[in-house]
């Protein structure tokens, strides 16, 4: 392994099941607001991540707000997803992976998204806490590699993380200083047509759990290979 290396996990369908977090929403949408007003909510979340880049609950929920103002059932469904148990939505494993990683290197947090829903989620799930408040949020983090750098330098990185496309992007700007890993998880990372758009990552694996069983010092020259 190299003398210092650094774990970057990403969050949502990495560590979090955010897809369930989704569906749990849905049905609240539906039940406390209806199924045509739930719909229109889904399209300012569409509209928003459009112009941002990045998903922002909150905000789709205050663009709701502006075109319903006599909507006060809206303000349920912001008090759901405030109070929302994420811990119990973390994967199977995931802490156990993130204690275990710190045995090879460091391990932060690498993940994109608005600045209140996105940090309540890392606080209130656990994974601020095990990482000893190791956390970045970025918009893009795959266009901010040279601030990851300088806040965690390091002579050798792995990330962790669902999408393809970001583990591409990275890859491409760091090369051989990177080892990436893809857990297949969610809906990001079994659309086929979307993996395919991309080179493979060096590591795949199923489940983040399989981390565990994985021998981490050989990750530095891992390529392309499944766990």
């Amino acid at each position: 392994m190299a003398d210092h290396v650094v774990f970057l996990f990403d969050v949502d369908n990495t560590l979090i099941d955010n897809d369930r977090i989704i569906a749990d929403m849905m049905r609240h949408l539906e039940q406390d607001i209806g199924a045509a007003p739930a719909k229109k909510y889904w399209e300012y979340f569409e509209e928003i991540r459009g112009e941002l880049g990045y998903a922002d609950y909150l905000g789709a929920l205050q663009r709701y707000r502006i075109n319903n103002p006599r909507d006060f059932h809206i303000v349920s469904v912001s008090r759901f997803l405030m109070n929302y148990h994420f811990a119990n939505r973390l994967i199977p494993g995931s802490l156990d992976v993130l204690e275990r990683s710190q045995q090879f290197g460091e391990i932060a947090i690498l993940s994109d998204g608005d600045m209140v829903f996105q940090p309540l989620k890392v606080e209130r799930s656990g994974l601020d806490d095990a990482v000893d408040g190791k956390v970045m949020i970025y918009i893009h983090k795959e266009q901010e590699l040279d601030d990851v750098a300088a806040r965690y330098p390091a002579d050798h990185y792995v990330l962790i993380d669902d999408k393809i496309r970001i583990l591409a992007a990275v890859k491409k700007v760091w090369g051989d200083r990177v080892t990436t890993v893809f857990p297949r998880q969610g809906h990001y990372a079994t659309d086929l047509k979307e993996v395919a758009k991309y080179p493979a990552a060096d590591v795949m694996i199923d489940r983040i759990d399989q981390m565990l069983e994985y021998d981490l010092a050989r990750l530095r020259a891992s390529t392309g290979k499944a766990l």
